[in-house]
């Protein structure tokens, strides 16, 4: 598994600017975390969908993919450290 961390850098008011998605070895979102800019946090899993937060349907790209548009920035961790920092 990993974990993309992406910031979003955007002006739309109901979008998040960060998501934090765990990605199993077949590449697709087994859990998602995103982050408001009003501070909200929506999240999703396997059994629920919260604040509007879903499911990717598609694998998740590489960081190199993510990275190449502009408006993201992101960055990823393993296991052993995600949720640190």
């Amino acid at each position: 598994m990993w974990y993309p961390r992406v910031a979003w850098s955007h002006e739309f008011a109901e979008e998040p600017v960060e998501i934090i998605s765990e990605v199993g070895a077949a590449g697709h979102e087994r859990r998602k975390v995103e982050r408001f800019r009003d501070g909200r946090l929506g999240w999703a899993d396997e059994t629920r969908e919260v604040v509007g937060t879903g499911w990717g349907e598609v694998p998740v790209p590489s960081l190199g993919e993510i990275n190449a548009q502009h408006e993201f920035s992101a960055t990823w961790s393993d296991q052993r450290t995600a949720g640190r920092g």
